[in-house]
């Protein structure tokens, strides 16, 4: 399963257990990220969802409404955590059956994953991160990277899609690593100070190592907002 398909069916549902719709917020795209990375089915995440709205929509019964909108996702982590348990005891060491997702082929065809490409090249070449000692060299040989990968794609000597997609991730890494190296350290304090406002309503409900890895993605994340550096992954493509 791609990116894209994990990351939307994940909001759809969230939002349609919620009622109403709601962009999902910086923390959120860092927690579904921990969770994909983890290895969490995607049948666990939507399970443990429903567990939560669940037990929420009796409390609002009771209460005869008197209850406080969720208003993001990390709310129903602790439910993600127990259904991924149960997951991987339920498999007992067999493999999950295949979903209808991963049978499909992903619809992105080469030119237009060229195109994204050179999109964010070009991103990359106007990000302020070419502004700053220390990256504008990695900045300047992924752009490179970039436009290679794209003339490849239109010459039908690329790699499969999933390759590719695990050599983007790698080159944003670097990108990330090179722009936090040379970032201010009042910048740097910023985001985690804001990552730990952010965090803190649902410290009690996670434990140690995936509040340590929120932290980490929900840094990247602003970082690259606050530095304009493109999202590189095929999953972004699905965004446009």
């Amino acid at each position: 399963m791609n990116y894209f398909e994990y990351f939307s069916e994940i909001e759809d549902r969230f939002n349609a257990r919620r009622g109403s719709l709601l962009m999902l917020s910086t923390l959120d795209w860092a927690l579904i990220e921990t969770w994909r990375e983890a290895g969490i089915p995607l049948e666990a995440v939507l399970r443990g969802i429903d567990r939560a709205f669940d037990k929420y929509d009796a409390k609002a019964a009771r209460a005869k409404g008197r209850t406080r909108k969720v208003n993001g996702l990390a709310w129903a982590s602790q439910a993600v955590m127990e259904a991924a348990e149960e997951a991987v005891e339920a498999a007992t060491g067999a493999p999950l059956a295949a979903s209808k997702h991963e049978a499909a082929e992903s619809g992105f065809e080469h030119e237009r994953v060229a195109a994204f490409l050179e999109r964010n090249a070009a991103a990359l070449q106007a990000s302020k991160a070419v502004q700053l000692a220390g990256s504008n060299e990695v900045v300047s040989s992924a752009v490179l990277k970039l436009r290679a990968i794209a003339a490849e794609l239109r010459s039908d000597a690329a790699a499969p899609l999933d390759e590719l997609d695990r050599t983007l991730t790698v080159m944003e890494e670097r990108l990330v690593a090179a722009v936090r190296q040379a970032a201010s350290e009042d910048d740097l304090v910023q985001l985690r100070e804001q990552a730990e406002r952010e965090l803190a309503p649902y410290r009690a409900k996670m434990a140690a190592p995936q509040l340590k890895q929120i932290v980490a993605q929900f840094e990247q994340k602003r970082l690259m907002e606050m530095y304009r550096l493109p999202r590189l992954s095929l999953f972004y493509m699905g965004h446009e």
